[in-house]
Parts: C-alpha cells; sequence; structure tokens
C-alpha cells in the first residue's frame, strides 16, 4: 500500500480544507489578494491570487489558493526572455570562437605558404 492510503487516518478531518474532502462551487472567480488579505490570509502566500469556494455538504465558505491567468503569462514571458537571452549569450559565444578558429586556419595556411 501507498502512504497516502493512510493520509485519513493520520490527519482529522477537521483540520483539512473543505475542498480537500467533499465538493465545492466557486463563488469567486480567482482575484489577487488585497493587503489585508496578505497579511490574515495564508492561501495568499503561495501565489498572491484566491478564489473563494463553497463547500457542497458542509455549506462552509473558504479561501482558496489559484493560479491567475495573468500571473501565468507574466511568468511565460519572463521565461521566454530568459530563454532568448542565454541563447543571445552562446550565439555570441559561438561567432567569437568560429573567428579564433577561422585566424587560426588563416595563420596555419599562411605558414604553410610561406615555407614553400
Amino acid at each position: 500500500m501507498v502512504w497516502w492510503h493512510f493520509f485519513p487516518l493520520l490527519v482529522s478531518t477537521s483540520t483539512l480544507p473543505c475542498w480537500l474532502i467533499e465538493e465545492f462551487v466557486i463563488a469567486e472567480e480567482c482575484t489577487p489578494c488585497s493587503s489585508f488579505q496578505a497579511k490574515t490570509t495564508s492561501e495568499c502566500g503561495s501565489t498572491g491570487y484566491v478564489e473563494k469556494i463553497t463547500c457542497s455538504s458542509s455549506k462552509r465558505s473558504e479561501f482558496k489558493s489559484c493560479r491567475s491567468a495573468l500571473m501565468e503569462q507574466h511568468l511565460f514571458w519572463k521565461f521566454e526572455g530568459a530563454v532568448v537571452g542565454v541563447a543571445l549569450v552562446f550565439a555570441c559565444l559561438v561567432i567569437i570562437r568560429q573567428r579564433q578558429l577561422d585566424r587560426k586556419a588563416l595563420e596555419k595556411v599562411r605558414k604553410q605558404i610561406e615555407s614553400i
């Protein structure tokens, strides 16, 4: 058996958020945390965005951390920028190395011609 089969035995269900153990409905879509929420709501810590959910069985309203499409887009473009930056650095290194090798080859040919 795998360890997560014993998870319900290790943690009481009263300490778990209701959205982990029952079905839920999203009451408010994913929004950035306000400065007050950032200080008071632990769910704001990981992504800076929360959505309000209502659990079906217990009818409890809770906040759940979520990932915003805008945040994902910013992360994507940061990643793309980093990839382009690294590609440019390595392209420059290839050009520099190619010039060094070309100079060495020309020098070798020049020495061979002088020795004739």
